[in-house]
């Protein structure tokens, strides 16, 4: 009998579907939630310069570790705290999925907890890591179901919970009160959470501050949101030793030289980005109110750089949109709650009134 080579791999990843980028060529690329502005003509010739000058023959040393302290400053990270880089996020998210697998007293694989809906990639680095997820719906207007996270955190005994604060795709900010009973739930049963602040530079509020009531809660971030989704930086903030145990299981040299090198000439000119998250929020309050008005049309409260909105139907009007040359995401199948739900990232003011006008002729 015949092997082929791909039976080797896991029964489970063959039926995975791989995480799927739209193709955006031509299009007004308002679906994946990015910073729309580019840089000035100085500033590239700038940034052109210092990575040029960057020694790419060898590996990453003292330069990623320039970046960490710059990171730190620049997030203001409490003193006796500890900042963790990845390649994105998303590599941090798997990273404290391997570093917290370790089976229960029972023998079972420890459990991810998160709110539904939320990041994919939650869900997916407890598949990829042979751990469990359980997640729990959000209540029908998107805010946290308390009394539903509570009993999930008895009855499962989370290795971690994790928090987006904002959240994905619904941009809303959830209840501190709410958040702080959670938090102090996990820590009673002895497990992590983990406060995800990828939209932090639009949002009103942050959990740094509070953080360090707790032992139990690392906090991360990105840098994508920030201007750089192209340079895959993202970073964790929490108490030192417990940033050191979950650091081991770091990849040596996962951040590259020259993507160093650009958060730091970004961090640099930390001025220009903070006028474009500006300008980015004073654009999502005046979408917010435009799309208010358009019939049929219902969007969320937002404290992120993208707007949830219901329509009478999402993939009539994905698909007419795309046809008018604007792309959005189609998130109506990502689960019950986003029913006829579509998330349209905020872009400059041209790409934001075309991006309007080509939904109204949907409607």
């Amino acid at each position: 009998m015949a092997f082929l080579a791909s039976d080797r791999i896991r029964q489970d990843i063959q039926s995975m579907h791989a995480y799927a980028v739209q193709d955006a060529s031509g299009m007004v690329k308002l679906d994946a939630m990015e910073n729309p502005y580019t840089l000035s003509a100085a500033l590239q010739a700038e940034l052109g310069s210092r990575l040029g000058s960057v020694a790419i023959n060898r590996y990453p040393g003292d330069r990623t570790n320039d970046l960490r302290r710059a990171l730190a400053q620049h997030a203001g990270v409490p003193d006796g705290y500890g900042l963790m880089l990845g390649n994105g996020s998303d590599e941090l998210i798997s990273l404290l999925a391997m570093a917290c697998d370790k089976p229960g007293a029972d023998g079972k694989p420890a459990t991810i907890l998160a709110p539904l809906p939320g990041f994919v990639m939650y869900a997916m680095s407890a598949q990829l890591q042979g751990l469990d997820f359980v997640g729990v719906p959000l209540t029908a207007d998107f805010e946290l179901d308390e009394s539903a996270m509570l009993a999930a955190i008895a009855a499962h005994n989370p290795a971690i919970v994790y928090l987006a604060y904002p959240n994905n795709p619904t941009g809303n900010l959830w209840d501190d009160a709410t958040i702080e009973r959670i938090v102090e739930a996990q820590g009673q049963q002895g497990g992590l959470v983990v406060i995800d602040e990828a939209y932090q530079p639009f949002a009103s509020r942050s959990y740094l501050e509070r953080m360090t009531r707790h032992d139990h809660v690392l906090l991360m971030r990105t840098l994508s949101k920030f201007g750089l989704a192209g340079v895959r930086i993202g970073y964790m903030v929490g108490p030192a030793a417990l940033v050191a145990e979950i650091d081991k299981v770091r990849p040596p040299y996962n951040i590259s030289v020259l993507n160093a090198e650009c958060a730091l000439f970004a961090l640099a000119h930390a001025d220009v980005f903070a006028l474009q998250a500006q300008s980015i929020r004073a654009e999502r309050d005046a979408l917010l109110r435009d799309l208010a008005a358009l019939p049929g049309v219902t969007p969320f409260p937002s404290q992120a750089n993208m707007i949830l909105v219901r329509v009478p139907d999402a993939q009539a009007s994905f698909e007419g949109m795309k046809r008018a040359g604007v792309l959005v995401k189609n998130v109506s199948k990502m689960h019950a709650l986003l029913h006829n739900c579509l998330r349209l990232t905020v872009g400059t003011p041209d790409e934001n009134q075309r991006m309007l006008a080509a939904l109204q002729s949907t409607l």
